[in-house]
């Protein structure tokens, strides 16, 4: 189970479209400091490449959704994925 699990269980629980949770949140449903690279836009985006995978990221679409970070640096933005798109993925 990944440390990040916290972060997809709240998510699949979600019905909005679309949320926006501060890194505050974030840390707080996860139970620990998010590392210092999570400041990039980068951490959070979908990989581009299988090999580049990365738990959170894993997480977060296991929770149904994709995610952005805000360009005020403040948090991330969250999309649920189409239905479509989500189970290409699963």
């Amino acid at each position: 189970m990944s440390e990040y699990a916290p972060l997809s269980d709240y998510l699949s629980r979600q019905t909005a479209t679309e949320l926006i949770l501060t890194f505050d949140q974030i840390e707080e449903l996860l139970g620990f400091a998010l590392p210092r690279a999570a400041q990039r836009a980068s951490w959070w985006e979908k990989e581009r490449n299988p090999e580049n995978a990365r738990p959170q990221r894993d997480a977060i679409r296991d929770g149904g959704y994709e995610a952005t970070r805000l360009a005020d640096g403040r948090g991330v933005r969250f999309r649920r994925l189409s239905a479509g798109r989500y189970k290409s993925w699963v």
